[in-house]
């Protein structure tokens, strides 16, 4: 009987049932030799809110399961994840006060300069990275100065971003991680640091980041929400592929040392372009609305926690990207050792 066998080049035959694609999969331990893309905790990077105040963890209603941390009871948060196996810390601030050009961002006392120089301090083997925007700290929300027709204005913008990076630098972060999607900011933020004699911080940009309805809950937990009009002028089409490629790859030249994509799971694609065009470390990060959607998936029965949860991120990790930014860092890390027992 003809099973559809085609002879190779050699001459030998090949397809079923000479081949059988089965045989790699029925023994447990062959398939755990032959895993091909492998998600483990120093692969994940964990989100922080650091907040004004003393003796401060308020869960945040829009994303359950996470908190706003003052810095004193920031290490509930940091020590499970290091003792997962998790060394990698993104902190976001909620700022003491705002104004219109966010001068805040810049403050040295604030909560994310405070948190770096206390995380420094406390975890020396952490690699801490801070994200640099405007929009937390403006008074109306948008991601730098405003003109006087309420534009944001690009290339004013870019001194206060500097500004931002330098005080985050001097604070102790290992990578600044400008969120704005100015032009230009990474070449404006390299430059800078360099002139502070700070080149061996390292800019981790959100290169592809795209004008995505995943952000929701994010902007309630850091009161970022735009108090007129949206991001689009300065934000990612995500119908444009191309323009996304061309913007990310503008970044790495001007100096970003990694590339971030976001929302992950919606730029799988974009993920996987960018590997074929570059050897720079790329960046996952599964974003607030990505965070919401599959807690409320598992919370409900709908889904398998172990099993969706290691489904979804090591999707991002075979897209292409090196690194995986999530809220669910520490249960996975705790998930992926338990595993490896």
């Amino acid at each position: 009987m003809e099973f559809g066998l085609e002879r190779g080049g050699g001459g030998e035959m090949s397809g079923f049932p000479a081949v059988r694609m089965r045989r790699l999969r029925e023994n447990a331990t062959l398939r755990n030799m032959l895993t091909e893309v492998r998600l483990e905790p120093e692969h994940l990077i964990l989100p922080v809110f650091v907040c004004p105040g003393e003796g401060v963890s308020e869960p945040i209603p829009s994303m359950p399961g996470v908190c706003h941390w003052s810095v004193d009871r920031a290490p509930e948060v940091i020590e499970p994840a290091i003792d997962a196996g998790v060394k990698a810390f993104l902190f976001f601030g909620l700022p003491a006060y705002k104004d219109a050009d966010g001068t805040s961002a810049f403050d040295s006392d604030q909560p994310v300069q405070r948190a770096l120089r206390f995380t420094r301090g406390k975890y020396p083997d952490t690699v801490l990275f801070a994200d640099t925007c405007m929009c937390e700290y403006t008074s109306h929300g948008h991601c730098g100065h405003l003109t006087e027709d309420g534009r944001v204005d690009n290339d004013a913008t870019l001194e206060l971003l500097s500004k931002t990076a330098l005080s985050q630098a001097e604070a102790g972060a290992h990578f600044v991680a400008p969120s704005d999607m100015m032009d230009g900011r990474v070449g404006a933020i390299r430059s800078a640091l360099d002139g502070a004699g700070m080149s061996s911080v390292g800019i981790a940009s959100y290169a592809a980041k795209l004008a995505s309805a995943f952000y929701g809950p994010f902007r309630d937990a850091a009161g970022s929400a735009p108090s007129f009009g949206d991001r689009k002028s300065y934000q990612l089409p995500p119908a444009n592929p191309r323009e996304i490629i061309r913007d990310a790859l503008m970044d790495a030249e001007e100096g970003a040392d990694m590339l971030i994509v976001k929302p992950a799971a919606p730029c799988l694609d974009i993920a996987c372009r960018l590997r074929a065009r570059t050897d720079m470390p790329l960046v996952g990060y599964v974003v607030s609305g990505e965070y919401v959607m599959l807690r409320s998936a598992i919370s409900s029965g709908a889904l398998d926690a172990d099993r969706a949860l290691l489904e979804y991120h090591i999707a991002v990790r075979r897209s292409g990207c090196d690194l995986v930014i999530t809220y669910f860092a520490t249960e996975l890390a705790r998930l992926l050792r338990r595993d490896a027992r």
